[in-house]
């Protein structure tokens, strides 16, 4: 699959959230989206850039916008990572990295130095028509949201 880029329409997909209910794309058309795809629960980037969105959660709603989570993680890890840091948003348990393989998430990278195969943390904010408009490919975890409201 080639590189998704600004005005591509995005992949559909379909995923458990951290109750086990069905979660698709199509549950969002007519509606504003903030898909960020992250590489685990609970660690220290991951906390940082969840907590970053849920501290502007009610800046994203009142624009318009719901917020999806996506990664490797099993809806259980997703229930205690939303409990323990009160997340107000879904997240969805992409077990097989069947969702980010179809984002161009699921590749290659470097940790401390080492190649190996991982989520590639990016945000994908897709309009009510399911059209990316803007993507963040470089994710200042601490800051994610500022990056996300301009």
């Amino acid at each position: 699959m080639s590189k998704l880029k600004i005005g591509d329409q995005a992949p559909g997909f379909k995923g458990k959230d951290q109750n086990g209910n069905e979660v698709s794309l199509q549950d969002y058309l007519g509606k504003k989206l903030v898909l960020y795809f992250y590489p685990k629960d609970n660690t220290g980037g991951c906390t940082a850039e969840a907590c970053s969105l849920r501290d502007s959660y009610g800046d994203f709603r009142s624009r318009g916008y719901e917020i999806v989570g996506v990664s490797p993680d099993s809806e259980k890890s997703h229930t205690g990572f939303i409990a323990r840091y009160a997340l107000p948003f879904t997240l969805i348990a992409d077990t097989g990295k069947v969702i980010a393989a179809a984002y161009g998430v699921w590749g290659e990278k470097k940790i401390y130095g080492r190649s190996c195969m991982g989520i590639i943390r990016t945000t994908f904010v897709i309009d009510e028509k399911g059209i990316i408009e803007d993507m963040v490919e470089k994710v200042d975890t601490k800051n994610h949201a500022r990056q996300l409201i301009k």
